[in-house]
């Protein structure tokens, strides 16, 4: 909701879900089928019909969540308004149902202010015309007209909020990685600042001795070599920790990336990494990373679900990960390479993998140890 379709499977399921909502226009259609009307008037009645129905569907398919573009808006809405009066009018009391069609209109487009204004006018328009033509008919569709209005401005509010959460989800992502390259820079200047510093301070200094006093120089040279090494193990280091991934990470990632991707995701917000050493968490976040990714790129699936829980086996506790999804299910040729990846990561500490096709989708489940081997 509040994305604009991206390939053809979404638009059919928008289209499918804003024309289910045509099936009022069973009674202007039987009205004109029924022959009550001349040759004239049915042809006019059915190019009106035409042009209301395309005017509301590109109204209601291309505004519905985006910001209020008054031009565009108020031009379709104007015309949308005109031809339901016009046909209600000039057809009878058959064609009242096109005012639900304007007031749905109205409250998914429009802001609330308007839409609170516009909605009970065309409710009173529809009224009127229909005390001319049939009395009973509009009293039964005036409170369709009004509740319908004001739940599509419900609707509206809640593609607009999705939208604006969507956009806050992505600053806040970009925020932390920002965040995260500025913890990166500073790690890095206290990391190497002092080392460089003093090997640029005994390199000077060394220089300086040669070649009076070679034996002092070459202190200086051994000095130097054992600061430079002692630099490049603090820089692997900290670049271990860096490449290493978090679980917390990792599930807060999952979740925006399949709800980027338009799958329904239930993902847990906190691991509960008692007990779990970092290793074991790595292998886990990778685990995560790799179906997750799977779920997003080739399965096809539209829902998935990201289980965390502290299991008891028969080699001692364990926390279990398990990602399930309705897709396809994969190919069927057999583990591919992040999956054979995988399984070596995981059995390096000391947990295992399975996956494979479940009753519906694929289903994959990774265990770590809970505790260290020996504790």
């Amino acid at each position: 909701m509040g994305w604009p379709p991206r390939n053809r499977r979404e638009l059919l399921v928008k289209t499918l879900w804003i024309g289910v909502w045509l099936v009022f226009l069973s009674s202007p259609v039987h009205d004109l089928a029924a022959g009550g009307h001349t040759a004239g008037a049915t042809a006019a009645g059915a190019a009106g019909l035409a042009a209301f129905v395309g005017v509301y569907l590109t109204l209601v398919f291309r505004n519905i969540g985006r910001p209020f573009s008054p031009r565009v808006v108020l031009t379709l809405g104007g015309v949308l308004g005109v031809l339901a009066v016009v046909l209600a009018f000039t057809m009878g009391g058959a064609w009242l149902g096109l005012f639900v069609y304007l007031s749905v209109a109205w409250g998914a487009t429009l802001p609330l202010r308007a839409a609170y204004w516009a909605i009970p006018a065309s409710a009173v328009v529809m009224y009127l015309i229909g005390l001319r033509s049939n009395e009973a008919e509009a009293r039964g569709l005036f409170l369709l007209v009004l509740l319908i209005g004001f739940a599509m401005t419900g609707v509206g509010q809640l593609v607009r909020t999705t939208i604006e959460l969507r956009k806050a989800r992505a600053t806040v992502a970009q925020l932390a990685a920002n965040e995260e390259r500025l913890r990166l820079a500073r790690d890095l200047h206290d990391l190497l600042g002092h080392s460089l510093s003093l090997i640029t301070l005994k390199s000077e200094l060394a220089g300086r001795m040669l070649p009076g006093r070679p034996d002092e120089a070459a202190q200086q040279v051994a000095d130097i070599e054992q600061v430079s090494r002692q630099a490049l193990v603090d820089v692997r280091e900290a670049v271990t920790g860096y490449r290493r991934p978090r679980l917390a990470a990792e599930l807060a990632g999952a979740q925006v990336a399949l709800t980027a991707a338009g799958v329904v995701a239930e993902v847990p917000a906190e691991p509960g990494l008692d007990g779990v050493p970092e290793e074991a968490e790595s292998a886990l976040a990778w685990a995560l990373r790799e179906a997750v990714t799977n779920v997003v790129r080739h399965s096809g699936a539209d829902r998935c679900l990201v289980q965390l829980a502290h299991r008891q086996t028969l080699d001692g506790p364990v926390l279990e990960l398990t990602v399930e999804d309705n897709g396809s299910g994969g190919s069927g040729k057999g583990p591919g390479n992040g999956l054979t990846g995988l399984t070596e990561r995981l059995e390096k500490a000391g947990g295992g993998l399975e996956a494979g096709r479940a009753r519906r989708g694929f289903r994959l489940v990774a265990r770590v140890p809970t505790a260290s081997p020996g504790t």
